[in-house]
């Protein structure tokens, strides 16, 4: 067993800066943080919240547009396995792979953000702290569930 303790950072496989995902075939959709923000959620959004066992919403762990890209690749390799079943296996494992990394990387995105509040001496307010924590607790929620 390592000293070092495993991180978000670590699996996403960064050092504060984004990486590109192994499979290049992957189209990247916008980024929602380049979209303005709305006091509404999409339909996409507030479909793909969940409640949880206690009847709170989760929410969407990727933007809309990832989810669904995420979603056609998905549909696009299920289609391709009976012509390709191999084909379609090892493209399915690329496809988990890249959407871990993603969502590795948002959660580290995350945590740096607030890290690097702490250490320029400006303080972390509880609520961006209980934010955090509970979208940690959703996901971890959502994996103990699948």
């Amino acid at each position: 067993m390592s000293d070092h303790e495993l991180s978000t950072r670590d699996l996403a496989g960064t050092t504060g800066e984004q990486e590109e995902p192994s499979n290049q075939q992957i189209e990247e959709p916008t980024d929602a943080a380049d979209e303005p923000m709305t006091s509404e959620r999409s339909e996409s959004e507030a479909q793909a919240a969940e409640p949880d066992s206690k009847g709170q919403e989760h929410e969407p762990l990727l933007s809309a547009d990832k989810s669904e890209s995420f979603a056609r690749q998905w549909h696009e390799i299920q289609v391709a396995f009976v012509d390709e079943p191999r084909d379609s296996v090892a493209q399915a494992d690329t496809l988990v792979a890249d959407l871990m990394q993603q969502l590795a990387a948002s959660f580290s995105e995350e945590r740096e953000r607030l890290e690097k509040q702490w250490d320029s001496g400006d303080d972390v307010s509880t609520e961006d702290l209980r934010v955090a924590l509970t979208r940690y607790r959703s996901f971890f929620d959502r994996l103990l569930s699948a």
